[in-house]
């Protein structure tokens, strides 16, 4: 019974495109949750019917939940602009995850924002989190619903503290994370400091008690603002490769895609978010 509804919701949710927030729904089989979702790569969409199993459910084996987790401007939105612009999506500015006013006034994620991409026939869902230290309670709800994770460092400026505490959230939750070393382009970072901030992060995995397999994390090399990442470290890639390719197939690579039984009763896990404002 569950199946023709989850079609129908997944086909209404695919349809907004605007900046009005709107309700995003995916089966709580596959981990289901409501959140905000601002924008959505829809003209490199697959149909639904492309990505649905013999069954005509969804196929979760082609599913990842992928949380981008940071230290305050260290360019996780920046990212996030350009895995949409790669996938197909017309954005209208820069950072348009970030629409709360606020978040546009003072240049930071306060809640965290769901999009929807697709890649090779993959389904990505990758939720924005905040990196300032004060919203840090959205990063270990979202952590908590995921499957994986982007770890995005300052290539210039190393692991700071929100780094420590968005990955021992991360690691609490048995994620994996994939090490995406950012700002790579800027002339002070070289491949031995990257060298030298690769070995810091895998220190604080070590001290933050990762397993030998979170030991083991993929590392890249990027720069958000001009749109590429890289396998390899490199301050000018070819412009063959000037995209974000290299990371969205780390992710289809390494994030293992949700555990669901498409047998099971219809679930849905709902989570409310309520603000209050007190009058100075």
């Amino acid at each position: 019974m569950a199946g023709p509804l989850l079609r129908s919701i997944w086909s209404t949710t695919r349809k907004s495109l605007s900046s009005t927030p709107t309700p995003s729904v995916h089966s709580a089989a596959l981990k289901t949750y409501v959140y905000v979702r601002a924008f959505s790569a829809a003209p490199a969409l697959a149909s639904a019917a492309d990505l649905a199993s013999p069954g005509g459910a969804l196929d979760p084996g082609r599913l990842r939940n992928v949380a981008v987790i940071a230290h305050v401007d260290h360019g996780k939105t920046t990212l996030m602009d350009r895995l949409l612009r790669q996938c197909g999506a017309d954005i209208p500015h820069e950072r348009a995850l970030d629409n709360i006013s606020l978040e546009r006034e003072r240049g930071i994620t306060i809640a965290s924002k769901v999009t929807s991409i697709t890649w090779k026939e993959n389904e990505l869902n990758m939720v924005d989190t905040p990196g300032h230290a004060d919203f840090g309670g959205e990063v270990e709800r979202v952590v908590g619903m995921v499957e994986g994770a982007i770890l995005v460092v300052d290539a210039g400026e190393g692991p700071l503290a929100q780094t420590k505490f968005v990955l021992a959230k991360a690691l609490k939750y048995g994620l994996r994370p994939i090490l995406l070393l950012n700002k790579v382009d800027r002339p002070a970072v070289s491949e031995e400091r990257c060298d030298e901030v690769e070995s810091l992060v895998f220190d604080l995995f070590a001290n933050l008690g990762a397993t030998e397999e979170q030991l083991d994390f993929p590392v890249l090399y990027a720069s958000a603002k001009e749109g590429w990442a890289s396998s390899t470290f490199t301050k000018n890639p070819p412009d063959d490769a000037k995209n974000m390719s290299e990371l969205l197939d780390a992710i289809i690579r390494h994030v293992r895609p949700p555990t669901a039984s498409l047998d099971a009763p219809f679930q849905m896990m709902v989570g409310i978010r309520c603000e209050v404002y007190i009058p100075m």
